[in-house]
């Protein structure tokens, strides 16, 4: 999974990408909010963190710039200030959620997930395709019961792919949210990452459609 955080105190960006790394999502900054509208209107990502005061654009315009052109990932906003009054044009301007800075970064963590999660229509973090079991939340997998050892991007990849369980996924879509802006991207790497992913999981549960992509599908 991919987010953005626009954020214009280092410190604290860099905070915010450490963490979210460490509960497996990839993420890209930026540090005002022209570059932080540009990045969220051309690449695809599946959460935005979205500070308010922001130079050179503030996050509400970025963020009803975004809506406007049709942009519908979900967006939680930040907020130095304590007033109603902000939050509610942050609300109204499209945001999904909203934090009140300081705040502890396990929320801001599990605020994000669950955004991702109801953005695709789950309400719990486990996703339970037969015998396979995602934990969204606690970044595990099971199959049978047993845990299954995976690597940050042999999880972030079946993450992705069951949340889309039984869609086909393109190879170019899960490039663009599996990898930073900056990563030099392969798509090679994924037929790798696959490979690796039904040697442990077993064939059958990662389907792959020539010319398509990948799906997949619950493990009888």
């Amino acid at each position: 999974m991919r987010v953005l955080v626009v954020e214009d105190h280092a410190a604290l960006a860099g905070q915010l990408i450490a963490a979210l790394a460490e509960a497996g999502f990839v993420a890209d900054c930026a540090a005002d909010g022209e570059e932080g509208h540009f990045l969220g209107d051309t690449e695809p990502y599946d959460a935005v963190v979205l500070d308010l005061g922001l130079p050179r654009l503030d996050g509400a315009s970025v963020l009803r710039r975004w809506r406007a052109a049709g942009r519908d990932m979900p967006v939680l906003i930040l907020t130095a200030r304590d007033g109603w009054s902000e939050k509610v044009a942050g609300l109204n301007a499209g945001a999904d959620d909203y934090l009140t800075k300081p705040f502890a970064m396990p929320e801001l963590v599990a605020r994000i997930q669950a955004l991702v999660r109801r953005a695709h229509g789950r309400s719990r973090p486990e996703i339970a395709l037969g015998r396979l079991l995602v934990d969204t939340a606690g970044q595990r997998v099971t199959l049978d019961g047993r845990a299954v050892k995976l690597t940050g991007l042999e999880y972030r990849l079946l993450s992705y792919l069951a949340l889309h369980a039984g869609q086909v996924v393109s190879k170019t879509e899960l490039t663009e949210h599996l990898y930073a802006q900056d990563f030099d991207r392969d798509s090679n790497t994924l037929e790798v990452v696959v490979g690796r992913l039904r040697r442990k999981l077993g064939e059958g549960i990662i389907e792959t459609l020539r010319g398509q992509g990948y799906r997949l599908v619950p493990a009888p």
